[in-house]
């Protein structure tokens, strides 16, 4: 599901990819939002507290929604660089690095991000944000912008327009599309709440330590796809054979 891209990436693969990965969002997004009163899987909000702050004049609180900005920006950019680089010397492998980091950033938090709430919360945010930066840049290229899973706000203004377009388009091949398009949005919705009433459920128990449930996912969607990839490789072989 990662692995694959341009022509050989098909409607199955973008649905496994983002039912992992918009599930660890979801856990993210309430994790962080319970921990730091913080939103840290997307910046839209950021930016207008940003500009809110600084039209005030509390200039540092305006840097800090800079930061917050900046962070989950630095994640997309490390992860386009990794995706890029890692591309010109072995196509199949350019998801690994970019997912092996957010798994250490996001077991970083898990571990240690109790102890350092009081005094670095600021920072916890902004290594999520980081790692959120990270995740959505890397679906958006291996998906070729097909599937985003940090936010809602596209996703339902796309579900909105596609389920209109429904009444319009009465060609078999347009609705197909049309279908294909619609279960990949409520994929993505409904694994990002399944995430975020998961990581609301346990944080009142674990406290961040629900982060090592997104671990989980992300390790579990390495091992599936390395073992699939590896069972597709045996079964040319035996064909060719």
């Amino acid at each position: 599901m990662f692995r694959h891209q341009g022509k050989t990436r098909t409607t199955k693969h973008n649905l496994q990819v983002a039912s992992v990965l918009s599930f660890v969002a979801g856990i993210v997004n309430v994790a962080g939002f319970l921990a730091v009163q913080k939103l840290t899987t997307n910046v839209t909000g950021h930016f207008a507290f940003f500009v809110d702050e600084v039209f005030q004049l509390h200039f540092w609180s305006g840097f800090v929604y800079f930061f917050y900005i900046f962070f989950f920006f630095l994640g997309a950019f490390v992860s386009g660089f990794l995706v890029e680089l890692v591309a010109r010397k072995n196509q199949i492998t350019t998801y690994i690095i970019p997912i092996i980091i957010e798994i250490i950033l996001l077991l970083f938090v898990a571990i240690f991000g109790e102890n350092l709430i009081e005094n670095y919360a600021n920072s916890i945010a902004c290594i999520l944000l980081f790692s959120m930066g990270l995740q959505n840049a890397l679906v958006t290229k291996i998906s070729n912008a097909v599937v985003r899973t940090t936010h809602l706000t596209g996703l339902f203004t796309d579900l909105g327009i596609e389920l209109a377009q429904l009444f319009f388009y009465k060609q078999l091949d347009s609705r197909q599309k049309l279908f294909a398009s619609i279960k990949l949005r409520l994929t993505i919705i409904s694994c990002f709440f399944i995430g975020g009433i998961v990581g609301g459920v346990f944080y009142s128990k674990w406290q961040l330590k629900v982060l090592l449930i997104a671990v989980l996912a992300l390790v579990i969607g390495l091992i599936y796809d390395f073992l699939k990839f590896k069972i597709i490789r045996i079964n040319r072989r035996l064909h060719q054979m």
